[in-house]
């Protein structure tokens, strides 16, 4: 589950919204966390904190009711217009590549 040796791959959607900066470390945190062993099932969703600084923000991993919810920073600088949509992430573990998509549970017509 979430093995180092896959393909990491954005939905266009989220790479509309989200930079790169910020997905790329949700990756790192996928992958430190399944070393640790602390990655129970796949998927995971990533939910966002509207509090940050003007240099990080913060991140939910939720893993449903399998295991308690674990708060991450992600050091980010620049604008930061996706916060305050309550925007969800699903972290998916397809067999080749690990792929990061909004959930369904939002609201995306503003993305569109």
């Amino acid at each position: 589950m979430y093995e180092s040796t896959k393909k990491h791959h954005v939905s266009d959607a989220v790479a509309e919204v989200f930079p790169a900066a910020v997905t790329n470390q949700i990756f790192e945190v996928i992958q430190l966390m399944n070393k640790a062993k602390q990655l129970v099932t796949a998927p995971v969703a990533v939910a966002f904190s509207d509090d940050y600084t003007d240099d990080e923000m913060y991140a939910l991993l939720i893993q449903g009711d399998v295991a308690p919810a674990q708060e991450f920073p992600l050091t980010y600088s620049g604008d930061k217009p996706f916060l305050g949509h309550g925007y969800i992430l699903i972290v998916k573990d397809n067999p080749k590549t690990i792929y990061i998509d909004f959930s369904k549970a939002n609201n995306l017509d503003e993305v569109r």
